[in-house]
């Protein structure tokens, strides 16, 4: 289908909108208030996001926090560390039942996520493979809303049938993932199709490094920073865009495939979960650009074109600096940022890594000296994640849908909170600014 040149020039005339009648009517774009704090449409026990204090009417910037039903993020991650064990699948335990689980618990619950990721029988090769995608979150959705053909009670919407289907979910989406990244590989790549089976055993974070991997080998290391970033993706609050899809489309009644593929749909944006491809795209054009990665000077020049709109992708954006909340620091960075260093040493990649702390560094001064402006501004977790996801081999393609298997958990725990404590469809108001005209016989026109 071609579109004429007359349809495009009357679609964007009359769909444009005077940015003065936001301020007029006292519309709140972006969900955001003026001073750029968010709107409050809810609330919730499950995740809080804590970047700034308000004093006296003032938004005064603080370290960050996120906390998990009430837990800094920074004890889980810890304590799997210091026990020398996974804590994503605790992590998960957490947000769904709002406890930490014990050891007993804790087994029984990964024994049950380790026992599900089987797809079921023949989806794979239906779904998966005779309908490859390039795109593997357009699969991931895809293969989601099949999942409903397949579940044996799919309009329940009781808590525990929802909690099932949920775990299902959460337990399904590394296979998912990895199986549309080998489908896409063979058919479109026109690489060997290789497929392995998930092992019960293994944690989340192994199962995807084994399912997608030939080999099927990977260090204890890789593991772990793997399962590192899946924790702190889990959850971010129920305004970030994807879990208010959620709880947006799980209000209206739906069933739980369809309000889960709406999460998906909204992580799939490149303002949202494909933010740090846009990070790896701005750091390849710095390295290419930049002869001294070293020097505090060529490097805050680069930077400094780069904000100015002279340089990369020309949008005056410094990707991975600066968040919607968090004001003096984001607590995921720093922590993925800490286990990244580790994992450079390894790969041989300390010169890069470096570079990254630098930019790190620097940005916040660059933003102050372009703009003139005193906000704070810190580097977010979309910085390191695909530098972490590139040192342990994991393709571009991929790293949006890792940022949805770990995402998930947080969706599904939304979407019970939103079952049991919502009860009215969330039905937010539009002001109509189109003036009334009248209808024009066709003989007339």
């Amino acid at each position: 289908m071609s579109i004429n040149g007359d349809y495009i020039s009357r679609l964007t005339g009359n769909d444009y909108i005077d940015i003065a009648l936001y301020n007029k009517f006292n519309v709140k774009r972006g969900l955001r208030n003026a001073d750029g704090t968010g709107v409050l449409v809810g609330l919730t026990r499950i995740g809080d996001v804590h970047g700034y204090i308000m004093d006296e009417g003032e938004k005064v910037p603080v370290d960050g926090k996120l906390y998990y039903r009430g837990i800094d993020v920074e004890e889980l991650v810890a304590a799997a560390a210091r026990e020398k064990r996974f804590g994503f699948e605790e992590a998960v335990y957490l947000l769904l039942f709002g406890i930490l689980p014990n050891k007993k618990q804790l087994e029984d619950f990964s024994a049950l996520m380790g026992n599900s990721r089987t797809l079921p029988p023949n989806f794979a090769e239906d779904s998966i493979m005779k309908l490859p995608s390039r795109d593997i979150m357009n699969k991931l959705a895809r293969s989601v809303l099949t999942l409903y053909s397949y579940d044996e009670d799919p309009e329940n919407q009781s808590p525990e049938n929802v909690l099932r289907q949920c775990l299902e979910l959460i337990a399904r989406f590394p296979t998912i993932v990895a199986y549309s990244y080998m489908a896409k590989k063979h058919y479109f790549d026109h690489e060997s199709l290789i497929i392995h089976l998930p092992e019960a055993a293994c944690s989340s974070a192994e199962t995807i490094l084994s399912l997608i991997r030939p080999d099927q080998k990977y260090t204890r290391l890789e593991a772990e920073i793997l399962d590192l970033a899946l924790i702190l993706h889990a959850e971010h609050g129920g305004g970030n865009n994807s879990t208010f899809a959620v709880h947006l489309v799980s209000s209206a009644d739906t069933d739980t495939f369809a309000a889960i593929t709406a999460g998906i749909e909204s992580l799939k944006g490149f303002k949202h979960g494909g933010a740090n491809i846009k990070v790896m795209g701005m750091m390849e054009n710095i390295k290419k650009n930049v002869k001294l990665w070293e020097s505090e000077e060529e490097v805050s020049a680069y930077l400094t074109s780069i904000l100015r709109g002279e340089a990369y992708d020309g949008s005056g954006l410094i990707y991975g600096q600066g968040h919607a909340v968090y004001t003096k620091s984001d607590p995921r960075a720093i922590l993925l940022r800490d286990k990244a260093a580790i994992l450079a040493e390894e790969k041989g990649l300390v010169k890069e890594f470096n570079l990254y702390r630098l930019i790190e560094t620097l940005a916040p001064e660059v933003f102050r000296k372009v703009k003139g402006s005193d906000k704070e501004i810190c580097t977010n977790v979309d910085f390191y994640s695909g530098f972490v996801y590139t040192m342990l081999g994991i393709p571009s393609e991929l790293f949006t849908p890792l940022f949805a298997v770990s995402r998930v958990s947080g969706w599904c725990a939304h979407r019970m909170e939103e079952i049991i404590s919502g009860g009215r469809i969330i039905r937010p108001a539009y002001k109509c600014v189109q003036p009334r005209l009248e209808y024009i016989p066709m003989e007339k026109r």
